[in-house]
């Protein structure tokens, strides 16, 4: 079984910031992770990543915020957007 592709989303703001989620269904979970999911979720500029959520094997669920790696507790899709969408809003000054 192959991954399945649950969420695709990108939106060009006007100041030239970018917003990019991915989000797939895996058939096994991405090691340490133990949730079903990988996920790549993206705020920032061409060349210049501000706020963004990933998993990868052997790093597991992490945030990166403003240059700084911080591990991330993987509850829900639903809580990962809300948490991912709370951190770019509070960089950005304004909701999204």
């Amino acid at each position: 079984m192959r991954a399945t592709l649950l969420l695709t989303e990108k939106t060009l703001f006007e100041d030239g910031s970018i917003l990019e989620l991915r989000i797939w269904a895996v058939p096994s979970p991405v090691p340490p992770a133990t949730h079903a999911y990988k996920y790549r979720l993206f705020y920032g500029r061409p060349g210049q990543r501000l706020v963004a959520y990933d998993n990868e094997r052997g790093k597991g669920d992490h945030k990166h915020v403003l240059g700084v790696e911080i591990p991330y507790g993987f509850v829900s899709i639903r809580q990962l957007l809300q948490d991912f969408r709370t951190d770019v809003e509070a960089l950005r000054g304004t909701k999204i």
